[in-house]
């Protein structure tokens, strides 16, 4: 049976063989870790890949879609900029637009924020007493899309037993794979 030879496969793999596949598991995640930490020193970002979870901005981005962020300090943000921000207490970033902004002298800057789709601005959804954002909340600004790529990491959220089950079958595939 072709589909069970991998069975075989492990059977046969001696001690060095399951190290170096072991080894080659390993390098294949530092190497995604290694990239993840190249694209936030480069967009300045701290999640410089987010996906959106809601239609709130429809109908510029849809649920699923992947964002691609920058976070440039020195670039001001204007009404109109798409953000992405994180309110204390909560985990989960927002993808919203910008529609006010208030500019002192000093250079300190607060602005507010409103989904595309949305009847009411979102200081509903900001900590009790807040009022307004400041740069300080903002994890990065929208500078491009892939449509509907991050439907699997929602598929996997809302289903934890998937995204198990895919982690191991890549694990054990990467493990049992031999090098001819």
């Amino acid at each position: 049976m072709e589909l069970f030879s991998f069975v075989d496969d492990l059977k046969r793999m001696d001690k060095r063989q399951a190290i170096y596949q072991i080894l080659n598991f390993g390098m294949i995640i530092s190497t995604a870790l290694m990239i993840w930490k190249g694209l936030m020193v480069v967009t300045g970002s701290e999640s410089p890949i987010v996906v959106v979870l809601s239609g709130s901005m429809e109908p510029a981005f849809f649920r699923g879609d992947l964002l691609l962020l920058t976070n440039y300090q020195e670039e001001p943000i204007r009404a109109g900029d798409i953000v992405v921000f994180r309110i204390e207490g909560r985990d989960i970033p927002i993808v919203h637009r910008v529609i006010k902004v208030h500019e002192k002298d000093d250079g300190y800057v607060k602005f507010l924020t409103k989904g595309d789709n949305n009847q009411v601005d979102d200081r509903g959804l900001y900590s009790p007493g807040q009022l307004w954002l400041e740069k300080k909340d903002v994890i990065g600004r929208a500078r491009g899309f892939l449509p509907y790529i991050g439907m699997v990491t929602i598929l996997m959220n809302d289903h934890p037993q998937l995204k198990y089950l895919v982690l191991a079958l890549l694990g054990f595939f990467v493990l049992i794979h031999r090098e001819n």
